[in-house]
């Protein structure tokens, strides 16, 4: 049985992507899931980009906006962001997210 198809977590390595938010990324052939932990006041400025989005809360407090509406998602909350669609938000907690990203980010692999 091929080693890539059971990993551990912990053993995949721990980027900063941007100030306050620390990621660990898995890339399959058609998807990018990221798991992020980002310090409370860190912020991800309005952006787009060409892949569908899914992003979960899994722990504290995120606040994201999507187009015009702007919500505050909380531990168990997700919000799916369609392909090209304006959108970003800030931690108003210290809060970790699981994004996954299909087709994959090609830019979020180094």
């Amino acid at each position: 049985m091929n080693k890539e198809i059971f990993r551990e977590f912990a053993d995949i390595e721990v980027k900063e992507m941007s100030p306050g938010f620390f990621s660990k990324l898995i890339h399959t052939d058609n998807n990018t899931i990221n798991f992020i932990d980002i310090k409370a006041g860190s912020d991800s400025p309005i952006h787009s980009h060409p892949h569908h989005q899914c992003a979960f809360v899994l722990k504290g407090q995120f606040e994201m906006t999507v187009g015009e509406e702007t919500q505050i998602l909380d531990t168990g909350k997700f919000v799916l962001i369609p392909c090209n669609v304006p959108h970003g938000g800030r931690a108003i907690t210290d809060c970790t997210l699981l994004d996954i990203f299909s087709p994959g980010r090609e830019d979020f692999k180094y």
